[in-house]
């Protein structure tokens, strides 16, 4: 176990969704999805200590992007990770988290998964618990369907509700381009909207095969951007765009530019535009910079690895004893 007054510094990666095939509503209310999900250089950070002054209990205090917006409380998904590993571990769950964000919020990034991932494996190190990456994995899936993929890190195959994950062989790196919007969606919301929009044109959601879909495997395993950017696809993409309509103007000032391939990242509204190298990308970030479309643009890379440990050290002068906003669960 790490000392008292020490802290361990995980950071995890968002992610984007190269395909999302979603199959029919199931009894218990979830759809059963087929996603191809790509870790990209965008890096949840989220620091653990142990409280001092006699605090117990999970302290969290959050900055950086949307972090006017992130719950301090119970329902935040790293509050929850750091009691659910307590618990399985037998340990007391008291621990000071800070968190930096950098994933906006309800973004299509899972930016609070990467959170949550972060979480488990600082409170693990932490803590000296000695849980495995099989188990964190297993633990996260309880916490979110895109936890155990924020833990690997990579490109995976995620099928069931996303969080049964095979490793992918992606061989070079991807260039992308990130529109991000000044609100987030619902998740819930959109698939229900995909529900509705499939049921007024007559239609059934697709049955799905646990692999990966069309040309991608083949254009990841030769590192071929212009077929990667031509296999894209997202079931989600035309529901995200009925309830917010200006991301097709993203998706179409993409392709006036040229990108080689463009699509609603998850449930939106990130739109990740895939361009063939770094000077294409800012080229790009330029014009959606000035389009007056999007809240933030990032050029980012992928595939870039899962939660890592970057630091171990004594404690910032950011932490949640000191810093903004500390609660105390």
């Amino acid at each position: 176990m790490t000392a008292p007054g020490e802290r361990v510094v995980v950071r995890a990666p968002a992610k984007i969704n190269l395909a999302l095939r979603v199959g029919a509503l199931e009894d218990d209310g979830y759809h059963d999805v087929v996603s191809v999900y790509q870790a990209v250089s965008v890096f949840e950070e989220v620091s653990a200590s142990l409280p001092r002054d006699g605090v117990t209990g999970v302290t969290v205090s959050v900055r950086g992007t949307g972090a006017a917006s992130t719950p301090l409380d119970g329902s935040n998904l790293a509050v929850r990770a750091a009691h659910l590993l307590a618990e399985r571990a037998g340990v007391p769950a008291d621990v000071a988290l800070s968190i930096r964000k950098s994933a906006p919020v309800a973004g299509g990034m899972a930016g609070g998964s990467a959170d949550a991932a972060a979480a488990l494996l600082a409170c693990d190190l932490l803590w000296g618990t000695g849980a495995g990456r099989d188990e964190l994995e297993r633990m996260g899936a309880e916490l979110g369907a895109d936890v155990p993929f924020a833990l690997m890190g990579g490109t995976a195959l995620g099928v069931g509700r996303g969080d049964q994950l095979t490793p992918v062989l992606a061989r070079g790196e991807f260039h992308w381009v990130l529109a991000l919007a000044d609100e987030g969606l619902s998740t819930p919301a959109v698939y229900r909207e995909r529900d509705r929009l499939l049921a007024d044109a007559g239609e059934q959601a697709p049955a799905l095969d646990a692999e990966v879909p069309g040309g991608l495997a083949q254009a990841l395993r030769s590192g071929d951007a212009a077929a990667l950017g031509a296999a894209l696809v997202n079931d989600l993409q035309d529901a995200a765009c009925s309830l917010r309509p200006a991301l097709r103007r993203v998706l179409d000032l993409g392709r006036d530019h040229g990108t080689l391939g463009s699509l609603v990242s998850g449930s939106g509204p990130t739109v990740a535009l895939l361009v063939p190298d770094r000077s294409a990308a800012l080229e790009l970030a330029v014009a959606l910079t000035a389009s007056g479309l999007t809240s933030d643009v990032r050029r980012v890379t992928g595939p870039v690895h899962g939660a890592r440990q970057v630091d171990a050290v004594a404690p910032s002068p950011f932490h949640p004893s000191t810093g903004a906003n500390p609660t105390v669960r």
